[in-house]
């Protein structure tokens, strides 16, 4: 089986690594980021998507949304240390079959890419039922805003990464601080990390 494994912290992504390549059965082609992830993706077929979250770059989510945008029979599977309910309501939004938190034996990550596989959906029963009734307010537009807005970019730098005006990038940072009812474009974004839609 191959996976394409994306995790930004090299220690824990050697780990996991080695976790699999000692399960047996898994031919592991790794990420430092989100983006040499899509560059992988884009150039090679996987048979699954084992990838974290918060990475520079392209986010986990991010990637398993371009994956269900390209019709892509690759599986994917989210492995986490934050069990946000935005994050988990997007995970199933993007089609990912697997949820997990990083903290969770090793036993339980094989069993779950196994189940995966097979065509069923993995999430802890705990993390699903933290999903429900909690709906995110933002667009990917301002999402994708907010989130260079929080790195510390200005509004210069966001247009130029985003390749749109200025005046747009104000328009979206000012409509995600309005629903998000915050008081700054730090607050906005501070909120959305908490709950998990950044």
């Amino acid at each position: 089986m191959k996976i394409l494994l994306a995790e930004d912290q090299a220690m824990v992504r050697g780990a996991l690594a080695a976790l699999l390549t000692l399960a047996g059965g898994f031919n592991i082609t790794q990420a430092s980021d989100g983006d040499e992830a899509l560059s992988l993706l884009k150039q090679q077929s996987f048979d699954l998507l084992l990838t974290d979250i918060e990475m520079p770059g392209r986010t986990g989510l991010e990637l398993a949304a371009w994956l269900k945008d390209q019709h892509s029979q690759t599986k994917v599977v989210v492995i986490t240390t934050f069990g946000r309910a935005g994050y988990i309501k997007r995970a199933i939004e993007a089609g990912v079959g697997g949820f997990l938190l990083k903290d969770a034996p090793s036993e339980t990550l094989v069993n779950a890419i196994q189940q995966v596989m097979a065509g069923k959906r993995v999430i802890d029963p705990e993390l699903a039922m933290m999903a429900i009734g909690d709906v995110d307010p933002l667009n990917d537009k301002e999402r994708r805003a907010l989130r260079l807005a929080s790195e510390g970019k200005s509004t210069a730098d966001i247009a130029e990464t985003l390749f749109i005006a200025e005046g747009t990038v104000r328009n979206y940072l000012s409509e995600a601080i309005a629903k998000l009812n915050a008081s700054n474009r730090i607050d906005a974004a501070r909120i959305a990390k908490q709950k998990g839609w950044l």
